[in-house]
């Protein structure tokens, strides 16, 4: 059964230790105590592991239909890949709950899939092809903004090679590991302002899916209650507390610019 009451484990002391972790929480996962406590708890952890990939469901499904992602910021897939790929190392020096791993992993697949439709959707609607950008080029100005899906692939991997050397280095540190894991609360706080930034410049909120802020609000609410109720560490409600009024100003965006006429989209 997964217990969410229990304290985050202690520091991995060797490699046999993250395999018995992995194993008796997806075994925990998988095979709930058969009781109506234990199946809440399973029906629970699935919407963590899960929920946090719904929201972006209607984003995804918005620009596939139009075959425009003028609307929506691609800053917010990489705001989540960091922020995930941060805390799926976090867990290597602090064992948290299973669900938050599989989530982790789940939503930096989703974010690939969503990169490489606005990716595909940019390049199919250039009348007048752009030159190329690549991450290899290594220009500031183009970061996250290259015009090959190969690029953002290249760069969660380098990005994801660089952490997890760090990780395995100083995995005994327990500055380094609480470090880690504040940063992937952080980024996540700071999810909705690549978007609110982007809504900004071009005075408008068309082609952002309104149902996906509506479940971001709804979600962040949600967690940063529960941080406060579990008496969470004041990082994770301050940061929770954060992505909420960065969800509200988005949603006061909505109502400022809905008379507006939108502004060029800024790429």
């Amino acid at each position: 059964m997964v217990d969410f009451k229990k304290p985050v484990a202690k520091l991995v002391e060797s490699p046999d230790d993250t395999g018995a972790a992995l194993s008796s929480g997806l075994a925990a996962l998988l095979l709930p105590e058969m009781s109506i406590s234990g199946l809440i708890s399973t029906v629970a952890a699935l919407a963590m592991v899960f929920g946090g990939v719904f929201p972006f469901i209607p984003q995804y499904r918005d620009i596939h239909r139009s075959q425009n992602a003028e609307g929506f910021s691609l800053f917010v897939c990489l705001t989540l890949l960091i922020a995930n790929i941060l805390r799926i190392l976090f867990w290597f020096g602090k064992h948290f709950e299973m669900p938050l791993l599989l989530q982790s992993i789940i939503m930096t697949f989703t974010m690939l899939a969503l990169t490489h439709l606005c990716v595909t959707v940019k390049h199919k609607s250039e009348i007048i092809k752009a030159k190329q950008h690549n991450f290899s080029d290594f220009e500031w100005e183009h970061f996250w903004k290259w015009t090959s899906f190969e690029s953002y692939i290249q760069f969660t991997l380098t990005f994801t090679g660089c952490m997890g050397l760090l990780t395995y280095i100083f995995l005994d540190n327990w500055v380094y590991v609480e470090t880690i894991g504040f940063l992937a609360v952080f980024a996540e706080a700071m999810l909705g302002a690549p978007q609110f930034y982007r809504n900004f410049q071009n005075k408008s909120t068309k082609g952002m899916s309104k149902k996906m802020v509506a479940m971001w609000t709804c979600g962040d609410v949600f967690k940063t209650c529960y941080f406060v109720l579990r008496q969470a560490p004041a990082q994770f409600w301050i940061c929770g507390s954060l992505q909420v009024m960065i969800d509200i100003s988005i949603f006061i965006q909505v109502f400022v610019y809905r008379n507006l006429v939108a502004k060029p989209a800024v790429s």
